[in-house]
Formats: C-alpha cells, sequence, structure tokens
C-alpha cells in the first residue's frame, strides 16, 4: 500500500506543476502532507517535517549565502568580460551560444557544486538569451544536463557514495567510467548543437553590433504555445511575430518567464559599463577572491555553507563598506534568496514525509523485487536503467546507501561484480540533476526565471537519452 501511495504522491506532485495547477513550493507542502494524513501517520508529520528541515538546513544556508556572493560578484562586474568573451566567440549565434553553454557548465562543474555552476552559468548567460530573444529552458536544460554528467566526479557526491555504501574506491569506480562519460559529455554538446540549430531557425543570427544595442520591448515573447503563441515587440530591427512564433508548437521551447517580465529587459544590464556597482579597481581581489573561495571548496577546508557565509560577508564588506550600500545589495537579491531557500524547505517536507512514513524503501524494495531472476547475469544493466527513476525520485542518499547494497548483493549472487553495480548506479546523473528533490535545481530556474514544469517538461525527455547514451557506452566499452 505505502509503494503504491509514493508512486501516487511524486505522479501527483509532477502532474500539479507541470499543468501549472500549484506552484512547486504549495505543491512540495501540501501534497505530502495530505498523504501523510493519509496514510495515518498525519500526528507524526511534525516530526517528519522537522526530521526534513534539520537535514536540508546547512544547504539552504548554504544557497542562501552563495546567492548573495554571487550576485555581489555579478553587481561587481566580475563576470563581465566573460559575459563579453563568451558573446565574441558566439557572435551573437544562438546555436553557438547553446554549444557554449553546455561547455561553460560543463568547465565550471569542475568545482563539483551543482549550486555554484548554475549560478555563474546563467549569470554569465541569461543576458544573451534574453538579448537574442532565445528559449530560456533551453539553457536551464543543457546547463543541468551537462553538470549531471560531471556530477560524477569523485568529489560531486555520487561516485563517493556509492564507493562509501559499497566500500570500494571511488578511483575505481570513476577512471573506467571515463570514456562513456566522455562520450556522455559530447552527447550533451552534439545535443546542444541541435537545440541550438533549431534556436537559429526561429529567432535567427544577430550581428555583435546589433545584439550589444539595447532596444525597447513591450511584451514577452511567448513561443511554441500551439494555436495562442504570439509575440509582440517594439523597436526598429525586431524580427516578426511570425519568425519568432516559429519553433514548432510543441511546447518545449517555451520562455519560462513568459508573460512575468512585462514591459523590463533584463538583457544585458550586466554589460552596462556605467552601472553604479561596478569595482574595476577592485576586480583582482574579488576574482581572486572567488578562485580561494572555490579551491577551499574542493579541498574541503571548511563546511561550504560557512565559506559561503565567510566569502559573502567579505566581499559585501570590501566593496561595498558604508552599511546603506550592502543593505542596498542584499535588498537587491532577496528576491533569489526567499525564493530559492523557500524551495529548499518546501523540497524538506516532500522528502521528509516520503522518508518518514517509509514510502521511499517500500518503493525501492518492490522495484528490487520485480527484478526477474533471468536478468540477475545482467544486474549491471539493471542497476543502470534504475538509477533514473531511482535517482530522480529519491535523494542520492537514499539511492546510493538504501537501495545500492541491495542491487550489489543481488549482482553478486550472479557473477556480477560489485564495481561493475557501483559504475552502473552513477549513468543516471543527467536526470538525477533535475529532479524537484536537487536544491541546485531550484537556483537554476529561480535564477534563469523559469518554471519549474517548463523546465522539467523540457529536460526529462532529453536527460534520459543522455543517460541512457552512458550506460549504453560502459556496456559498449566492457566497463558495465
Amino acid at each position: 500500500m505505502l509503494t503504491i501511495l509514493g508512486f501516487a504522491m511524486i505522479a501527483t506532485f509532477l502532474v500539479l506543476i507541470m499543468m501549472k495547477k500549484m506552484s512547486p513550493i504549495a505543491a512540495l507542502v501540501l501534497i505530502p502532507a495530505l498523504f501523510c494524513v493519509f496514510v495515518g501517520k498525519g500526528a507524526h508529520l511534525g516530526d517528519y517535517v522537522i526530521d526534513g528541515v534539520s537535514s536540508l538546513a546547512p544547504t539552504a544556508a548554504m544557497l542562501m549565502f552563495a546567492i548573495v556572493y554571487f550576485g555581489v560578484m555579478i553587481d561587481v562586474g566580475l563576470f563581465d568580460p566573460i559575459v563579453r568573451a563568451i558573446l565574441k566567440f558566439c557572435k551573437a549565434d544562438p546555436m553557438r551560444v547553446v554549444v557554449g553553454t553546455a561547455l561553460l557548465a560543463a568547465i565550471v562543474s569542475l568545482d563539483g557544486d551543482g549550486s555554484t555552476t548554475f549560478m555563474i552559468t546563467v549569470s554569465a548567460m541569461y543576458p544573451l538569451y534574453k538579448r537574442l530573444k532565445m528559449s530560456l529552458v533551453v539553457m536551464t536544460g543543457v546547463a543541468a544536463m551537462a553538470n549531471g554528467v560531471m556530477n560524477t566526479l569523485p568529489w560531486g557526491g555520487p561516485t563517493a557514495r556509492a564507493a562509501t555504501a559499497l566500500k570500494v574506491d571511488a578511483t575505481d569506480i570513476f577512471v573506467p567510467m571515463i570514456p562513456a562519460l566522455a562520450i556522455g559529455l559530447v552527447a550533451v554538446v552534439v545535443l546542444a548543437y541541435v537545440l541550438g540549430l533549431r534556436e537559429r531557425r526561429r529567432v535567427g543570427t544577430l550581428t555583435l553590433d546589433e545584439a550589444l544595442v539595447r532596444e525597447p520591448e513591450t511584451e514577452t515573447v511567448l513561443v511554441g504555445a500551439g494555436a495562442g503563441a504570439h509575440a509582440v515587440s517594439g523597436g526598429s530591427g525586431a524580427r516578426s511575430a511570425a519568425a519568432r512564433g516559429a519553433a514548432g508548437g510543441s511546447g518545449e521551447a517555451a520562455d519560462g518567464d513568459a508573460g512575468t517580465d512585462g514591459a523590463s529587459d533584463d538583457g544585458f544590464q550586466g554589460l552596462d559599463p556605467n552601472r553604479p556597482t561596478l569595482r574595476p579597481r577592485l576586480y583582482w581581489f574579488n576574482a581572486l577572491l572567488t578562485v580561494a573561495l572555490l579551491t577551499a571548496m574542493i579541498m574541503e577546508l571548511l563546511p561550504i555553507p560557512v565559506l559561503f557565509l565567510l566569502g559573502a560577508a567579505l566581499a559585501l564588506t570590501v566593496n561595498f563598506p558604508h552599511i546603506p550600500d550592502q543593505k542596498a545589495r542584499i535588498a537587491a537579491h532577496a528576491d533569489n534568496v526567499l525564493n530559492v531557500s523557500g524551495m529548499v524547505f518546501a523540497a524538506a517536507v516532500f522528502t521528509g514525509v516520503l522518508t518518514g512514513t517509509g514510502m521511499v524503501d517500500h518503493m525501492a524494495n518492490w522495484l528490487v523485487d520485480t527484478i526477474p531472476d533471468g536478468m540477475g547475469p545482467q544486474m549491471g544493466l539493471v542497476t543502470g536503467l534504475l538509477s533514473l527513476p531511482l535517482t530522480y525520485f529519491m535523494s542520492n542518499d537514499g539511492f546510493y546507501f538504501g537501495v545500492l547494497p541491495v542491487l550489489a548483493e543481488a549482482g553478486q549472487a550472479h557473477g556480477v561484480s560489485t564495481l561493475e553495480i557501483a559504475r552502473a548506479s552513477i549513468v543516471g546523473q543527467p536526470l538525477h540533476m533535475s529532479s524537484p528533490l536537487v536544491p541546485a535545481v531550484y537556483v537554476l530556474v529561480g535564477m534563469a526565471k523559469v518554471e519549474f514544469g517548463d523546465h522539467t517538461r523540457f529536460v526529462v525527455k532529453w536527460a534520459v537519452l543522455t543517460s541512457l547514451v552512458i550506460l549504453a557506452a560502459g556496456i559498449l566499452f566492457g566497463i558495465v
């Protein structure tokens, strides 16, 4: 019964947010609360929520101060040269912009932290997408998949969890998987190329000078919404509504913030050379501070929330020594902080109920029990396939510490090595990074001003495809 209710709760949540019947925060709180009462454990709801909040509180703190830190770095102009360099490289070509998004996200992902990756990637690429009228869900989808592939680094989390749970060396898991993961990354870049070509056909290509000239806008473009799709634009040089609406009616390219911006234009604000928050004399201080922060994070010198707390305080104090200026910067980023931290604590309710009621355990056991005996010798393949839905519908901790040992034991009984099972378990990470249970994804969609439901509708099929490519490569090379 708990198995059915667990799947029903997840399905209800996904359907409601994808159909935009509820906001993600409301759905994350109200749906698990309702199901908790339905299973007869309403009296324990408070305990489940407190447990969930306690486990995610450090993550929420990290995100809050990380948003403030990187927000200040954007304000003072640290990323302006990156944005300009990317623009020159991309030549205002939508195809190059999307490919550049994948490459930038992959490179920044070397720090092993998804939230940091998304903050830097969105900070650099968001102005380009807005100014070129490109679909923001393409940006979030490509960034999430690139980060998902790179999330398998030994210091990224999943590989370390698999090694700990199965008592093997993380290097023995990761190093043999490098060829398969490299093919997965190539698949993301190829997909970015294809999506970029589609965006190029839809919006056309501007020259560099045209892209740098701000033009007034009267309404955000609505893309791919079927018969109701329309676009209204102002200013000379604007392309026709018909050209902008030629995305194909699939809904995949819909702007996540369609209808929310009104007359405002966020495009290229980060490139304004005259904004009062710029601190050119402190550029190298801010650059060295950021490098030191990321280095300390990779070396685990201090807990990540503490590092970002210290970094945000230092960045504010040095760049804005006057108290009113500090308050203004904090207020400027308060919206993002509230949205993201609120989403994390709401997700804590969902995970707390899912874990506390035992739903997640029953779901995992049911999936393992449904594996036919004849599939025993193919447990590597089975583990890889199961990693897709399981790491999407539950946390990495739940999968790697709760389910993976059971799969490994079943594999050993049929002659499949523990290392093969461990390697297969990480192939679902491109999909996992867009799970509603991953706090970093709310940083991504929040900063990009994309609805989580739009992001989910767009990215799931492509992330599944990327994961299957990695799995197929692993099997082909004899790694899994």
